[in-house]
Parts: structure tokens; sequence; C-alpha cells
């Protein structure tokens, strides 16, 4: 069995419920399997990040996760336009594995949750690329023979996986959205076995 990271931050709980989704997708592709984890909070005091054994959700995740991995998943609600700083923190300290390449070439998606249908979330997917580019990564997205990205009234893009959650956080993941999602985490999972990366 090959293993896809499905690695997420999750402030409210909609991007917690979209990994899920994708890791549903992941495990529709014979041979392969979703490994959930996520990332500890960041502290206001510099440098200090909360215990890293998580009490709800997922295990944090571990340099060694990312190096196991036939591809990843990785997944933020939206701050600014812009990835949360906890899963930036994480990223930040991957440099020992860009420096012995250990994800090049390993297939990779995103996918985000916003309060607002305009609150950044093309620009978050984007900004969540750059890290796993740099990592020598290769890029999955959404392609539009899904069609639920022609039809969606809330969240999904072809740069990943998007939900709409509402100023209070307060509007449910759509069928559009969980579609998309399952859509998300199959393909990421196929071109990973095709690719045999792990």
């Amino acid at each position: 069995m090959q293993e896809v990271l499905v690695l997420y931050y999750s402030h409210t709980g909609a991007v917690k419920q979209m990994a899920q989704l994708i890791a549903r997708g992941v495990e529709k592709v014979p041979g392969m399997r979703a490994r959930l984890r996520t990332v500890p909070k960041v502290s206001t005091v510099a440098e200090a990040t909360e215990a890293e054994i998580s009490d709800s959700g997922a295990p944090s995740v571990e340099l060694k996760d990312l190096e196991e991995c036939a591809g990843l998943a990785l997944g933020s609600p939206t701050r600014f336009g812009n990835m949360a700083a906890p899963l930036k923190y994480f990223l930040d300290g991957t440099g020992a594995l860009w420096l012995k390449g250990a994800m090049a070439g390993k297939p990779a998606a995103v996918f985000t949750s916003t309060a607002s249908l305009h609150g950044g979330q093309e620009t978050t997917l984007l900004s969540m690329m750059l890290p796993l580019i740099h990592q020598g990564m290769l890029i999955v997205g959404l392609p539009y023979s899904e069609a639920d990205l022609m039809t969606t009234q809330g969240g999904g893009t072809p740069y990943g996986a998007s939900h709409l959650a509402g100023a209070n956080a307060d509007q449910p993941i759509s069928e559009a959205e969980r579609r998309l999602c399952i859509a998300l985490g199959t393909r990421l999972a196929e071109v990973a076995l095709k690719l045999g990366k792990a």
C-alpha cells in the first residue's frame, strides 16, 4: 500500500472536514491509503508552539510523514489571501527535505476554506503551491471535466478544492464542494500510483 499524506491546519473545522473527504477520495483508488496529519497552532510567543500531540483530530505531522508519502494534499484556511501561519511555520522547517530532494517528483494538491466568496481562495491555493514547487513536487489540480467546477455557487477552483464557510464559519460543505474534494483526492492518488514515488 502506498500512502498519500493529507496534511492540514483547521481553525473552525471546515478544512478538517475537507481533509477527510479528500482522504475518502484517495482511498477509492486500489492500492492507495490516506495518512491524515495536522500541524500545531503557533503561539503568540515567538518560536513557541502548542504541544506536539493534538488532543483532537489527526496526529501532528512529522518530517518522516513527508518523506514516506507517495503524494501530498495540503490544506489551510485563508488568511488575507494566504495560508495560515501554523502551516507556513511547519513548511518553513522542511529545509532538510529540500536539501536532499526528498519530495522531488511527488505529486501534490492543495485545498482551502474561506469566510467570503472573494476571500482569497485562489491566491491562498497559489501561495500554498510555492513551497511545494520549491520542493520539486508536481502540482495536481482539478480539471474542468469535473462538471461541478462550472456550476458551483460556493467553492471549487481548477487550482484545488475550496469551500465557502461564511462569515461565521457556519456554512456546511455543499454537495458540489464535497464531490470536488473527493475528486481531488482520487486524482492525486491516481497520479501518485502512476508515478510510484514512495
